[in-house]
């Protein structure tokens, strides 16, 4: 513990969670769900920024877990038939989402994790989390390597920092296919209403989406509501949104800001330009949270006949680690 900060274990709700507080600055991940960030707010001005289930949703949440807080997706969104093909090996996930017949979100959202560590210092509190897959996992008859993922969460007075990183400890490649469905509160301060929020994001180019919601390999034309969303800004829910875009830095940034144009807090969310992809997800336009997702590969990638840079395609050779990081701040 230090004079600013504290690191601790205390239930949210009826889950054991690791809390971080740093100032007015407090966050929660669970470990057992996932590590799923499910809490970064800001005490003194009583902002919160993630979507928290209630005592009530608990049980609702913890059966699937994908529209509240910071899940991690391994691998992200969907996957033609629950299967692909890549470097001569096939893959083979269950179907679990009937309206589509695709595969969704991968396992590690649902998972148990462990922690590793957890405690303060002089610059920051942080935790420590990490699940390791080998033939000994569930996970491992659908992903067959060797592979651990690690989530360092740290807080302090410049925000929330997320450190991701996954080793391959198997002898052969494997794909790296990773994401995130953070799921962000608009109106995430008190006496605010979601008439009140902007927000902008780096997208490019927007893909054009199948029947089963997997990209056809072409783009779409930007309407002009999605050139503003980029530049000028607009309303998390002009309009019912489960789309896919390229990434486009700006300035060498790759982020979502969120506006509160009563109080002009802006929420920053800071991705790390190793994500080639957005997704973005409203809730059918329904106002009170909508999911920025950033995206290291396309959905479905390995079964889009395109160059493996364009979709975000990573080869993780045999003991090689691939890392990012994200940050949540407010300016």
């Amino acid at each position: 513990m230090s004079a600013q900060g504290k690191a601790f274990e205390q239930l949210f709700h009826d889950e054991q969670a690791v809390w971080l507080q740093w100032g007015a600055y407090e966050a929660a991940v669970l470990p057992a769900v996932g590590a799923n960030l499910i809490a970064f707010r800001d005490k003194v001005n009583q902002y919160t920024f993630l979507r928290e289930p209630s005592l009530e949703e608990m049980d609702s949440f913890r059966a699937s877990p994908g529209v509240h807080g910071i899940p991690v997706l391994f691998p992200p969104n969907r996957y033609e038939d629950g299967t692909f093909t890549w470097n001569g090996r096939t893959y083979t996930f269950p179907v679990n989402e009937a309206a589509t017949g695709n595969h969704l979100h991968g396992f590690l959202h649902t998972a148990a994790w462990s922690v590793e560590d957890f405690g303060t210092n002089k610059t920051e509190s942080y935790v420590s989390l990490k699940i390791a897959i080998d033939e000994t996992h569930p996970i491992y008859a659908y992903l067959p390597h060797r592979f651990s993922v690690r989530l360092r969460y740290s807080l302090n007075e410049r925000g929330l920092l997320q450190h991701v990183s996954v080793h391959n400890e198997g002898t052969e490649a494997m794909p790296c296919l990773i994401g995130f469905h953070t799921t962000i509160n608009a109106p995430f301060a008190p006496g605010s209403t979601a008439d009140d929020y902007r927000f902008t994001l780096t997208t490019g180019k927007r893909w054009e989406l199948s029947e089963r919601m997997l990209p056809t390999g072409s783009y779409q034309p930007l309407l002009a509501d999605e050139e503003a969303m980029k530049t000028t800004g607009i309303s998390p829910f002009w309009a019912s949104m489960d789309n896919h875009y390229t990434t486009e830095p700006q300035n060498g940034r790759n982020l979502m800001e969120l506006t509160d144009t009563r109080t002009g807090v802006k929420l920053v969310y800071d991705i790390g330009t190793a994500y080639k992809q957005w997704m973005i997800w409203n809730n059918k336009a329904t106002p009170g949270f909508f999911c920025p997702e950033p995206q290291l590969n396309l959905v479905n990638a390995p079964n889009v006949d395109l160059p493996a840079e364009q979709i975000g395609l990573v080869s993780l050779e045999a003991g090689g680690i691939w890392e990012e990081t994200s940050r949540l701040y407010v300016k």
